[in-house]
């Protein structure tokens, strides 16, 4: 994992809304997986790994807690914008222009809303 996803993955676990679930990828310094219910290990705050958010996966689980954070089951939307070379996060209530969340990187977006919820 790059530097850049390393610290993002750091202030993800960080977050309020923050737990491991299903289906997420996790990456350590020795070893990396996939959780699955089998694992009730890794369902808490494992301090040896870290996140994947480059994987499809993990950023789908992290768009669900993200709306649960928000209280919003439906309603936010991932988006790219060309014109700004932005992803965004977004929900019809949200201020700034209906943005909670944004960055270089969907992975980056999706953690700053979090962090915001």
């Amino acid at each position: 994992m790059n530097p850049e996803m390393i610290e993002l993955a750091k202030r993800v676990v960080a977050c309020k809304g923050w737990r491991w679930m299903p289906g997420m990828r996790w990456l350590s310094d020795e070893d990396h997986g996939r959780l699955d219910d089998f694992q009730p290990e890794y369902m808490g705050r494992p301090t040896h790994a870290l996140p994947d958010l480059s994987d499809p996966a993990t950023l789908g689980c992290l768009l669900a807690l993200l709306r649960e954070a928000w209280g919003m089951p439906t309603g936010i939307t991932v988006g790219y914008s060309d014109d700004e070379a932005l992803w965004g996060v977004s929900w019809s209530g949200a201020t700034h222009g209906g943005w909670c969340g944004r960055g270089k990187t969907e992975a980056e977006a999706l953690v700053v809303a979090l962090e915001g919820a």
